[in-house]
């Protein structure tokens, strides 16, 4: 139907009919006018050019509803010259009490990035409703609903087998928050990871089962908040969780440091990875590697712990460096954030390298040129 009989029949609507079916039928006459969707499909295989193969990203899509804006940042990534995303694809959004799982959003997240031949780390957590007590936080996890937890990992590991290779069990175990405001232990941590280690790799051998990721933390001992990281690692091994993860999830801020100052035990910093490393080799385990989930700088103007704009630029670049030279037992190095559907309007916007609109920050182009320099 063109518009010059569309134009006619509106007007005949209006000499002829009833208000009310009057109405009706223009309504129906708007909906015919509304143009078609855009199809959005994955397309044809890419290849991530890059002379950084270590260069990862944390997208943040996991609230992002619109199928061109997914394909878009992960475009964006593709052109960045960054091989690896980590993604978070919640337990709480997709598992029903009576077993059926909604795919529909992580199919198209997984799609589209497999498309842009990008290595994807998937973290699993949040707690469903249905499998925690009443009148907790999605972040409780107890005993009571591993088996729970395992089964829904060991679907995700299986039906994405070839597209997903890399799966974290949780984030920050050892930070109450994460426990749904618990004090948070290491053995609590190993019987998750030995209960979710064995179905995914039934499920799906060729997947790596990931520990942590380890929030950095200065928490002295018997704090509500917290467990320093490098006490709470040992606590991992002392509590037998080596066979349990084939790499080791890591969390590591500059925070206002440049990325080569010294690492100590009392210091928050870049290289703060190497005091990990050390502890992993005291216990023997010299051969798993890490995968460093979260890291960067933040350029926010106001906040205590952010740099310039130019500062969080070099140290970015000079961070990537410095891994790839030092630290052969790091596999990726993925900044925090490259972005978020909408604005936080805090401090949090600054640690992005795209925004919401889809504008590169000058630290975005930075990192092309570097990852991508012939582009």
């Amino acid at each position: 139907m063109n518009r010059d009989s569309i134009g006619a029949l509106v007007r005949q609507i209006r000499a002829d009919l009833r208000p009310g079916l009057r109405l009706y039928l223009l309504l129906l006459v708007a909906v015919l006018l509304q143009p078609a969707p855009v199809l959005v499909t994955p397309g044809s295989h890419q290849t991530v050019s890059t002379t950084h193969s270590i260069t990862g990203v944390h997208t943040r899509l996991t609230d992002e509803v619109e199928e061109w804006k997914i394909k878009r940042t992960l475009e964006m990534v593709r052109e960045m010259g960054a091989p690896w995303i980590v993604e978070f694809f919640p337990w709480a959004y997709y598992h029903g009490e009576d077993g059926g799982i909604a795919w529909q959003h992580p199919d198209m997240v997984v799609e589209h990035a497999a498309a842009q031949g990008l290595q994807i780390i998937a973290r699993i957590g949040l707690t469903p409703e249905w499998a925690r007590p009443e009148d907790t936080p999605l972040t409780y996890l107890d005993a009571t609903a591993y088996d729970d937890f395992a089964a829904f990992a060991a679907a995700f590991a299986a039906r994405y087998r070839g597209k997903v290779g890399y799966l974290i069990v949780g984030n920050e175990p050892n930070l109450s928050y994460e426990w749904g405001y618990r004090q948070t232990t290491p053995a609590d941590y190993v019987a998750l990871l030995r209960t979710v280690y064995g179905a995914v790799k039934e499920a799906n051998p060729d997947i790596a089962v990931l520990g942590g990721a380890l929030a950095p933390t200065l928490e002295p001992p018997g704090s509500p908040w917290g467990v320093n990281e490098l006490l709470y690692l040992q606590g991992l091994y002392d509590a037998g969780a080596a066979p349990y993860f084939d790499g080791l999830a890591v969390h590591t801020y500059g925070l206002t440091f440049p990325p080569e100052s010294d690492p100590g035990p009392e210091i928050l910093n870049f290289r703060r990875v190497e005091l990990v490393r050390e502890i992993m080799i005291a216990n023997g385990d010299p051969q798993t590697p890490l995968y460093v989930t979260e890291s960067g700088w933040n350029d926010h103007p106001r906040w205590t712990r952010a740099v310039r704009p130019s500062q969080r630029i070099a140290y970015t670049l000079d961070a990537l460096r410095y891994a790839e030279e030092n630290w052969p037992y790091v596999r990726v190095v993925a900044i925090w954030a490259f972005r978020y559907p909408a604005p936080t309007r805090s401090y949090m916007d600054y640690y992005t390298l795209v925004t919401p609109e889809f504008i590169p920050k000058p630290i975005y182009t930075a990192l092309q040129e570097y990852a991508t320099p012939d582009a």
